[in-house]
């Protein structure tokens, strides 16, 4: 199925060379120069992927992202003119999976979307046999990327799953920021090393687990990470409350 993809760009000019231009590799393309119409578009065609300025009228992209954010999951690349790499740790705080820096080349954002949709559809870690999987109170279907914590269902970024999952499958064992960036393909390190402990961050308020007394992840001071509990395979998930 062709990938659609959601534009909020106030710059006119880009988004009609953009949309001419993905077009050719089989995307359908939509476009919206305002936030407030960018969401009208969001909310109405359910895109495969958004690409969204960070410098947009009215509101700014990280309003616009929280939120996609609080209604959606969908894959999030942020353009930034400044490309600050505070502006791009934010971006990647708040739940964006990618950003590109303003100029670009287009075939380089083609290559980034195709990317992300790849993350975002299948994981880049290894998966078990088994595909369900049991920590504590947390269980975690690897292949159709859900969660259900405590009896509900818990919603996360291509990112935080990604990471998630690699957790799952190395509980027991120390992982570095250099590890963890080693095997989650497709970002720009110098603004994901950064965020590699924001995505922990958001993974332990997820799981409601204290990193003074934590349940799922500790940090080991110098090192890394660490993921606490037994994984056990399950045959299936319980219901949601």
């Amino acid at each position: 199925m062709a990938a659609t993809v959601l534009i909020i760009d106030d710059d006119r000019k880009l988004n009609e060379m953009l949309s001419s231009y993905l077009s050719q590799f089989g995307m359908t393309v939509l476009t919206a120069d305002h936030p407030d119409s960018g969401l009208t578009l969001f909310r109405s065609h359910s895109p495969s992927l958004v690409i969204l300025d960070l410098m947009l009228p009215g509101r700014d992209g990280f309003a616009v992202c929280r939120d996609i954010r609080a209604e959606s999951q969908v894959p999030i690349i942020m353009l930034t003119a400044r490309g600050d790499l505070p502006d791009r740790v934010a971006g990647l705080d708040l739940g964006a999976d990618d950003y590109l820096a303003k100029p670009f080349e287009p075939r380089e954002l083609v290559a980034r979307i195709q990317t992300v949709l790849r993350r975002f559809g299948q994981a880049t870690v290894r998966l078990p046999a088994k595909e369900l999987v049991q920590a504590e109170d947390l269980f975690v279907d690897l292949r159709k990327r859900t969660a259900i914590l405590n009896g509900e269902s818990i919603e996360f970024t291509t990112m935080e799953f990604e990471v998630l999952a690699l957790f799952l499958l190395n509980p027991g064992a120390v992982l570095s920021r250099d590890e963890i960036m080693d095997r989650i393909k497709g970002m720009d390190w110098e603004a994901y090393n950064r965020s590699i402990d924001v995505t922990v961050s958001r993974l332990r308020t997820k799981l409601r687990d204290d990193p003074q007394k934590p349940r799922y992840l500790k940090t080991v001071r110098g090192t890394g990470y660490l993921f606490l509990p037994k994984v056990q395979s399950v045959l299936e998930k319980p219901k949601e409350a």
